[in-house]
């Protein structure tokens, strides 16, 4: 088996220059999948995590006062559906806000719900959990590591094909100088 994978690298009477500048890049090719994408897989899936922790360090969850009632859904399935509502908080700084937020449908107007805002005090969405972060980030930085298997593989499937092209035409020009002599009879 591994003298069938490593037949460019050996001594060979058949062995064409191309094919070893072909073996090279391959070999290059493979090893900038394998580093680059554990490189870069690592890089990004730690940025997404101190994304992520920043997001829950900064958010609170906050108790806040709806102003109306909350739309009724009009799905018909077991899903969730969340539709806009008008509440008022108070912000980090003590001021008193009103916006618009998700909420799911049920609760009346003068119902305490909780909200999530950030540092500033404006309304946000609920940040990851640790487990969704922590899949977020494997996710991400598999992601990035996949699209730069890719993106190596495709740049190197340029050469190689223009390798291919140039061993077809050598093969083409080699056997109009061969071929008709297959053509006579023996004997």
């Amino acid at each position: 088996m591994a003298r069938r994978l490593l037949w460019r690298w050996r001594r060979n009477p058949l062995r064409r220059r191309d094919d070893v500048v072909e073996a090279w890049i391959v070999l290059a090719m493979w090893t900038v999948i394998v580093v680059g994408g554990a490189l870069v897989g690592t890089v990004v899936g730690r940025a997404v995590d101190r994304d992520f922790a920043a997001q829950r360090a900064d958010r609170r969850p906050v108790r806040a006062v709806l102003l109306a009632d909350v739309p009724r859904t009009t799905s018909t399935g077991n899903d969730v559906y969340r539709a806009l509502a008008k509440v008022r908080w108070t912000a980090p700084d003590g001021s008193v806000r009103t916006g618009r937020t998700l909420l799911t449908p049920g609760p009346k107007a003068g119902a305490t719900v909780t909200v999530w805002q950030d540092g500033t005090g404006a309304l946000t969405t609920e940040p990851a959990g640790t487990g969704e972060a922590r899949a977020g980030s494997v996710f991400f930085g598999a992601s990035a590591a996949l699209a730069l298997a890719a993106l190596v593989h495709g740049a190197a499937a340029l050469p190689r094909r223009r390798l291919d092209r140039r061993r077809s035409e050598r093969w083409a020009a080699e056997w109009e100088l061969v071929g008709p002599r297959w053509d006579q009879k023996t004997g």
